[in-house]
């Protein structure tokens, strides 16, 4: 008997149910990363077009509070912007963030996919975020899925729902999967930041 590569799913099954115990599932085990607790802060990435934050970055920077009172961290918000909008870092702390990472170039001007992953990607190896929350947006999409490849680490899409485990301080992020027959509970155990994109109008 053989497993046919192309439909292997790694789930295992085989490997308990062969009579003659001829199948043996090997998986490499996870590189190990840097140590977790140094991770802290929740990012809130604000998009912005011309100078104007969306509506979705002020709805995750509420959540973000939120969030900040079941486990103790400084809401951030992260703004990429070609310096337009000169009160752009005010107006993110009136709408909730303890502090403001503001990154201004001409050619942050219009969003750029490759431009803005390096960028939020030097970002997030030099100061360590635990959680990384944006908007489910087309830039949104385009964005940090790149930047979660970039650090290895896992990201789920089009949340609807996020809190934080009271038991082990993990961010638990809920998502419809099977065509919205079931809600998923997601958690990112072993790697840092835990990254979410949010669907907006959901908070």
């Amino acid at each position: 008997a053989f497993v046919e590569e192309t439909k292997c799913k790694f789930c295992g099954k085989c490997a308990t149910v062969c009579p003659c115990e001829a199948i043996t599932v090997v998986k490499e085990e996870m590189e190990a990363k840097d140590d977790l607790t140094s991770y802290k802060d929740i990012w809130v990435f604000a998009e912005q077009k011309k100078g104007q934050v969306a509506g979705v970055s002020f709805e995750l920077l509420a959540k973000a509070r939120e969030l900040s009172t079941q486990k103790p961290n400084k809401v951030v918000a992260v703004v990429l912007h070609d310096g337009s909008n000169a009160e752009i870092e005010k107006q993110l702390i009136s709408k909730g963030a303890d502090k403001v990472i503001s990154v201004s170039a001409t050619e942050l001007k219009d969003f750029d996919d490759l431009t803005y992953s390096n960028v939020l990607y030097r970002l997030v190896k030099e100061r360590k975020p635990e959680i990384i929350l944006c908007g489910a947006t087309t830039i949104g999409r385009a964005l940090m899925p790149r930047v979660a490849v970039m650090l290895k680490t896992g990201l789920t899409a089009d949340c609807t729902g996020l809190h934080i485990d009271p038991e082990t301080g993990l961010l638990i992020q809920t998502r419809p999967a099977f065509g919205g027959n079931i809600m998923a509970r997601i958690r990112c155990q072993n790697t840092r930041p835990q990254m979410a994109t949010v669907r907006h109008k959901v908070f």
